[in-house]
């Protein structure tokens, strides 16, 4: 069988399969994420390896890997599950010329930004309504690729941007957000180097791309909630956009970080979609460009 053969074969279902398991690293847990027993489960994972003529995991008694080809296979399963699901949502929703253009956004993320382009866009007497769709950090990529949102904002650099059209709307500086009560809240300005390696309170960990956390002392967080609540109880700190401040608690302290990278915030949809509501978005967008949104006071 040649390789366009075995491709060919390849089914969603396999692909959901993988990547259940490839996410869980576990058997048993995938099984239960998607409501089948886990024999058939591992009879498909095993076919599957067969079938493409490579391990994809490595299996002992600690548990489960990826290997390097696992790896890949994840990354391009969850590339072709998320095409196969905007393909389904964008046809559903082509013939609903009355529907509202979704919009993704992190929680939090570029509020005044926010604000300002929607009263811009409901002002566009062509634009088409925008729901707000709001997601945790690093979520909006996924929402634009498997058509879930048809926009969204985002920030270059720590947003994966690869396969989207951009427009860039400003750039900002950043600040550490730290309890009140620490020392470091009352200077007037800080750096990284200062904020690198507090002893007692280590930066916050989000997860990366596939799902792990980076090594180090700090929290491992995925919501800004929980994040906020580690900030008010003194058990780590964070170096985020100056606008994100929007979310911060009386507990909390925005100090400015002088040698942090600018973060630009984009408006970016999914490469060479075009329509008559994105348009006159983008167009609404473009009249905000280079016009800070404010940050709260301290």
């Amino acid at each position: 069988m040649d390789g366009a053969a075995v491709v060919d074969d390849l089914e969603t279902r396999e692909l959901r399969y993988f990547v259940a398991v490839a996410e869980e690293l576990h058997f048993g847990r995938a099984a239960h994420r998607l409501g089948i027993a886990q024999p058939p489960l591992s009879r498909a994972i095993r076919q599957l390896e067969r079938r493409l003529g490579v391990r994809l995991l490595d299996r002992d008694r600690r548990g489960v890997a990826l290997t390097g080809a696992g790896g890949v296979l994840l990354r391009e399963a969850r590339a072709a599950l998320d095409a196969v699901a905007a393909a389904a949502h964008r046809t559903r929703r082509a013939e609903d010329l009355q529907r509202p253009l979704v919009l993704v956004t992190k929680a939090g993320a570029s509020h005044e930004l926010l604000r300002r382009l929607l009263a811009s866009a409901a002002a566009d007497t062509g634009a088409a309504p925008v729901e707000v769709v709001l997601c945790e950090v690093g979520e909006q990529a996924r929402f634009l690729r498997s058509g879930r949102a048809d926009v969204a904002l985002m920030h270059r650099p720590v947003d994966d941007l690869a396969g989207f059209d951009t427009e860039d709307l400003c750039t900002e500086g950043q600040v550490a957000l730290l309890p009140s009560a620490h020392p470091l809240a009352a200077r007037p300005r800080l750096t990284l180097a200062d904020v690198s390696d507090v002893p007692g309170l280590p930066i916050a960990r989000w997860p990366r791309l596939d799902g792990t956390y980076p090594d180090g002392p700090g929290p491992e967080v995925h919501t800004q909630s929980q994040l906020a609540h580690l900030v008010a109880l003194g058990k780590t700190l964070l170096v985020i956009p100056a606008s994100s401040r929007a979310w911060q608690w009386p507990d909390h302290v925005a100090v400015p970080v002088i040698d942090a990278p600018a973060i630009t915030t984009v408006l970016a949809r999914p490469a060479g979609h075009h329509s008559p509501a994105l348009t006159a978005l983008t167009r609404a967008a473009s009249a905000l460009r280079d016009t800070p949104p404010a940050a709260p006071a301290p």
